[in-house]
């Protein structure tokens, strides 16, 4: 990350105790910073290292090795033994929550260059900041995009590899889209990534909030503090933002309760700031009606009818007029691996791959194909559980799954480093005796989704649902390819909705 020079006492100059709290420095801060680096592995000279306590590695185990690859300065909560007389030792409260800041001192403060865009929630974070980027770019706005599936500068693609990056990665990518010339970013922000000081220092015009329901309890622990984490983000939202929440979730209120920002909401039951009703669904599309207009959308469920009502009212919010707003909403589709489409032609079976892994967002797709009972014959679920993550939902995972559909198939995901075979028996073991004689286990995600391609009829949905966008199999520390529409396409010969359209 050498972008630019900066002097240490200038990044330092914002780092007041009530934004990252108490710090030390031991040595001059009148030295010039070439990059910053929380990886000894990145470290060039003239570089500032921070020493991150993370869950797997401490990085206070490697400030002597940064310092032997130039770095001029450390940022660490505990004073190493050995000291160098020519290196700057800033001792903090908070190493993660240092580096937010500093880090947006050192690109600029590129945030406050743009209308940024930050969405929380377990469900929908995905599909929100991508249509949102797709909205406004397509009505001639310059944007950027952070999201699980990529990053984008405008047209560029920049690949990611977490829901959000780290503080100088984000940073440093919304230097890059201010320096491309955009006016607005969009960004999903993960209950990691507050906790973990990801965003700290980044200013937000507008913070979403979605939903909430059980994920991510194998790093949060407690339901409890996974909304704690959720909330933290609007905590830290200033008096210029707004604070745009679902009002049809419980929680929505609780993420406003300590929040400076400007408050509103949108619902599709509620009364609220922005109203969207359902007039009629069908699996081609939404016909809906918001603040008295009636708009038809591509998107179906019930759950992207919450994702449009949030990319609506965003889009207000911003200053769009409302009529610019629905025209572009109506041209959008699915984000990859969002309830994305394959018709089988001919044959008249349907495809559907989705990213819901959670037992929230696996019932809300289920429950949008029964919606549909008069299109669809039979629903054939193909689903599998992530190792090494909360174990807890996975026999609710299949508990939902045979609940919800004619013919269950449980299969693999991504083992990582648990065996499958274990985890296709905790999820078996939420179902009865008499649930468990009709479903099938299936090892071999390949295996299984060739057989719910064989198994199916005219009329029938294959909902295969767990990895989505995603285009690898993680095995024992190995990322294999593999990707669910390819296996659909392979089985079930078809055309993609999406590919049907240039919005794609």
């Amino acid at each position: 990350m050498e972008d630019k020079n900066s002097d240490l006492r200038m990044l330092l100059a914002g780092c007041t105790p009530e934004t990252t709290g108490e710090w030390h420095a031991t040595g001059s801060l009148d030295k010039t910073v070439t990059g910053l680096a929380q990886d000894s592995r990145a470290v060039r000279p003239g570089f500032v290292f921070f020493a991150i306590q993370g869950t797997a590695v401490d990085g206070h185990d490697y400030i002597e090795k940064a310092v032997e690859s130039g770095a001029t300065a450390v940022v660490c909560e505990r004073m190493p033994e050995r000291k160098h007389l020519e290196v700057t030792y800033v001792q903090a409260s908070d190493s993660s929550l240092l580096m937010g800041y500093m880090a947006s001192a050192f690109y600029g403060h590129p945030s406050r260059s743009l209308q940024l865009v930050g969405i929380t929630g377990t469900n929908g974070k995905t599909t929100t900041v991508t249509l949102l980027y797709r909205l406004f770019r397509q009505s001639g706005y310059k944007a950027g995009l952070l999201s699980t599936i990529e990053n984008r500068i405008e047209d560029q693609v920049v690949p990611s590899t977490h829901t959000t990056g780290d503080a100088l990665e984000i940073n440093a990518l919304l230097r890059r889209m201010v320096d491309a010339g955009c006016d607005y970013a969009f960004m999903e922000v993960s209950s990691h990534a507050v906790v973990q000081n990801r965003i700290a220092g980044l200013e937000f015009k507008v913070g979403i909030f979605s939903n909430i329901t059980r994920d991510h309890l194998d790093y949060h622990k407690t339901f409890d503090a996974y909304i704690k984490a959720k909330k933290l983000f609007f905590d830290r939202l200033p008096s210029t933002a707004f604070a745009l929440v679902n009002a049809d979730d419980r929680n929505g209120e609780v993420m406003l309760q300590n929040t400076k920002a400007r408050r509103r909401t949108y619902s599709l039951r509620s009364p609220a700031d922005f109203n969207v009703k359902i007039l009629e669904e069908s699996l081609s599309g939404l016909q809906l009606e918001m603040d008295g207009t009636e708009a038809y959308m591509r998107l179906v469920g019930r759950f992207n009818a919450y994702n449009l009502a949030a990319i609506y009212a965003t889009a207000m919010l911003l200053g769009m007029e409302k009529n610019e707003v629905l025209r572009a909403m109506s041209c959008l589709v699915e984000a990859p691996g969002r309830f994305e489409t394959l018709k089988s032609v001919p044959g008249g079976k349907l495809g559907i791959v989705d990213y819901a892994h959670t037992p929230d967002a696996l019932q809300n797709v289920l429950s949008t194909i029964d919606g549909l009972r008069n299109e669809v014959r039979q629903v054939i679920c193909v689903v599998g559980c992530g190792g090494n993550r909360d174990a807890g939902k996975r026999p609710l995972m299949a508990r939902i799954a045979c609940q919800m559909s004619d013919r269950l198939i449980i299969t693999t995901d991504n083992p990582r480093f648990e065996e499958p075979q274990e985890i296709i028996n905790q999820m078996m073991a939420g179902l009865s005796p008499v649930q468990q004689s009709k479903t099938l286990c299936i090892a071999n995600r390949e295996d299984a989704i060739k057989t719910a391609c064989a198994l199916a009829g005219a009329g029938d949905v294959i909902l295969v649902a767990g990895k989505g966008h995603e285009d690898y199999q993680e095995i024992k520390g190995v990322k294999h390819h593999f990707d669910d529409r390819e296996m659909l396409a392979k089985y079930l010969p078809a055309v993609w909705k999406n590919e049907l359209n240039t919005n794609k």
